[in-house]
């Protein structure tokens, strides 16, 4: 389902950091009693009531014309584009001043639904202080205080009553959603063209809900996909890549949305940092992954090239083992008639459902070959084991006590169960859970 965006947007130095960290429950923006501090845009997810949602913290937005400050309100544009629902936050302890009255003429602009936070309000005595912002023309002011957390739930209980509703669409249950990330110039654009330029068959192109993702329907041996494109993903802290930073929210809309979600790897440059930051967006959110090295035609070929690029992958990205690698060119097209099949492939393994029966006979035949462990002279029994969802396929067992399941036993067992069923490039999940 997908995930309503909120933007916490407002001059600097009211609050927003706190407020954000408030919300998500974690001391993600950097606090700081300093106009400006938060130079970039921050993201997280939120829950309230039942509704989970992504939160945006912006940089300040001033009326200055110093570069750094021009930048800082860009960022804050472009999440204002991005939300649902914003909150514009002031400073109850000073009043209305002029940058907030710019603030609000954005706002107006924007056609978006706006909830008024009131921040510093930290007593019932300081409630007269908000009077005042009736006249900023947002309806009713929220009193909240970031540092003692007051009043946050009654903001929230606005907030999500402006959350849009689902559009009743039903997704195909057949249809393969997959997404392309990575960072800037690794080909993904072309990529795509590579892939839909093979079909000719292209059933219609729906505009994103950004100016850089675009959604592409089409057919290929009797299969429905989705195409996402998203732009690149940068490292954060590079305040001139303000544009692209917002790319990473879109990246994760995308990934929401995707079955599969292909990680773009440029075989020129050869793998960064930023590559594995990348695809743990896509692992932590449990889709089905494949690497993608792209450009590979550039590459100068010696004897084991390809072998040693992919020991190096599998060297820098442990966390993936489980994702199959394709070596392509986009610009050559060699190699692309493999994508599709493997995409279909880990699609199907992402919801793959294993009989019980035949799952507990494999744990049994795991325990006979490696008995678990005793710890503290306690020793694990494992009962029972079950599936009980997919996408990612996920599995309960059941045991005497689950403190006694240690990580490198629950690794055993997930490299048993992959090696009887299969689930190449989806990533699977294992509890323990104590049978009452």
């Amino acid at each position: 389902m997908k995930k309503s965006v909120v933007a916490i947007v407002g001059r600097p130095n009211v609050g927003k950091s706190t407020i954000f960290n408030r919300l998500v429950g974690e001391r993600i923006s950097i606090v700081e009693d300093t106009p400006g501090v938060t130079r970039d845009r921050i993201y997280s997810e939120a829950e309230w009531l039942h509704s989970t949602f992504n939160i945006i913290d912006t940089g300040g937005i001033d009326i200055s014309d110093e570069p750094l400050i021009v930048q800082v309100r860009e960022q804050a544009q472009i999440a204002i584009e991005e939300a649902d629902v914003i909150i514009f936050l002031v400073n109850g302890r000073e009043g209305i001043t002029a940058a907030d009255e710019e603030v609000a003429k954005i706002l107006y602009k924007s056609n978006k639904p706006v909830v008024l936070g009131v921040n510093k309000i930290d007593n019932y005595e300081m409630q007269d202080l908000l009077y005042e912002f009736y006249s900023l023309g947002f309806g009713q002011p929220y009193p909240i205080s970031g540092t003692h957390g007051l009043g946050l739930g009654d903001l929230l209980d606005e907030v999500i009553k402006h959350f849009p509703e689902e559009d009743g669409e039903e997704e195909d249950d057949d249809r393969i959603n997959f997404s392309l990330i990575g960072r800037p110039n690794v080909g993904k654009s072309s990529l795509v063209n590579a892939i839909l330029g093979e079909e000719r068959v292209i059933v219609s192109n729906i505009a994103g809900t950004t100016k850089d993702a675009v959604d592409t329907e089409f057919q290929k041996d009797e299969r429905d996909f989705k195409i996402i494109d998203t732009a690149g993903m940068r490292k954060r802290g590079k305040v001139y890549e303000s544009t692209e930073k917002y790319s990473v929210l879109r990246a994760l809309k995308a990934i929401e949305r995707s079955d599969v979600v292909l990680v773009v790897i440029d075989a020129d440059t050869g793998i960064i940092e930023q590559d594995k930051k990348i695809a743990g967006y896509a692992h932590d959110a449990g889709k089905g992954i494949i690497i993608v090295v792209n450009k590979w035609d550039v590459v100068d070929k010696e004897q084991d090239t390809m072998k040693k690029f992919e020991d190096d992958i599998r060297q820098q990205f442990q966390f993936l083992s489980y994702a199959p690698i394709v070596f392509l060119s986009a610009l050559t097209t060699k190699r692309i008639h493999t994508l599709l099949p493997m995409v279909v492939e880990v699609s199907e393994n992402h919801s793959k459902r294993v009989r019980t029966n035949l799952l507990n006979e494999v744990i049994e035949d795991a325990l006979a070959m490696n008995p678990a462990p005793s710890i503290k002279g306690q020793k694990l029994k494992i009962l029972y084991t079950t599936q009980v969802s997919t996408k990612p396929p996920t599995f309960v067992v059941f045991v005497n006590d689950p403190d006694l399941m240690h990580f490198t036993y629950e690794r055993f067992l997930e490299n048993r169960i992959r090696d009887a069923f299969g689930f190449v490039g989806t990533p699977i999940k294992i509890y323990a859970r104590q049978r009452k």
